[in-house]
C-alpha cells in the first residue's frame, strides 16, 4: 500500500488509481473544511454571545446542516477503513470460499442499500426544494443534498475498493495494529 497523508490508498496502476486517490483526497478536504468551518463558527458564536451579549442566530442552523454533510460524506471514508459496525463472527467461522461468497453478497447488499439511499434522498431533495429553511432562507433541499451525494460517494468508494472490501483488507488496518502494540 502507498501512503498519502493518514489514509492509505491502494497502489494501483493507471488512471483508475489516480482517480481513486483524487476522490479520497477531495473527500478528506471537504470533510476537514466543513469541520473547521463549523468549529470556527461555533467558537465565534460563543464569543459573540458571552462577550457582546448577542448570538449569531444563523450559526446553529448552518452547523446542523454541516453535520449532515460531514456525516454522509464521511461514511465512504469510514467504509474504506472498516470503521462501520459489523458482526464478523459467522464469516470468520466459514471456510475461505464461503467467506468470499458471503462477503460478495454483503458488498452487493451494501451497494443496493446505498443506491436506494441515493434515489430516496434525491426524492426528498426534490420534495423539499421549494420550502425554505427557517433562519437562512435557503431551499430546504440544500441540506438534504448531503444524503444522496454522500450515499453516491460511499457507493463510489465501495465500487473503487470492491475487491479489498470483499477480502476485508481495509485501508488503515496496518496502522491500527501498530497503534495497539505501542
Amino acid at each position: 500500500m502507498q501512503m498519502t497523508d493518514t489514509l492509505a490508498v491502494p497502489a494501483g496502476t493507471g488512471r483508475w488509481a489516480a482517480v481513486e486517490e483524487i476522490l479520497v483526497r477531495v473527500n478528506k478536504w471537504l470533510i476537514g473544511g466543513l469541520m473547521a468551518t463549523m468549529a470556527v463558527l461555533v467558537f465565534a458564536n460563543v464569543v459573540s454571545r458571552y462577550v457582546f451579549g448577542t448570538s449569531l442566530i444563523w450559526v446553529e442552523e448552518l452547523t446542523q446542516y454541516g453535520m449532515i454533510w460531514v456525516t454522509y460524506l464521511g461514511a465512504g471514508l469510514a467504509l474504506r477503513e472498516g470503521r462501520h459496525v459489523a458482526v464478523d463472527t459467522l464469516q470468520d467461522w466459514l471456510p475461505p470460499r464461503l467467506r468470499h461468497a458471503l462477503r460478495t453478497l454483503i458488498a452487493c447488499a451494501v451497494a443496493a442499500f446505498l443506491l436506494a439511499v441515493c434515489v430516496l434522498g434525491a426524492q426528498i431533495v426534490l420534495f423539499t426544494w421549494d420550502q425554505e429553511t427557517p433562519v437562512l432562507g435557503v431551499p430546504a433541499g440544500v441540506p438534504y443534498l448531503g444524503v444522496p451525494i454522500g450515499a453516491a460517494m460511499c457507493l463510489l468508494h465501495l465500487v473503487m475498493f470492491w475487491r479489498a472490501f470483499v477480502e476485508r483488507r481495509f485501508e488503515l488496518q496496518e496502522i491500527a495494529a501498530e497503534e495497539v502494540q505501542v
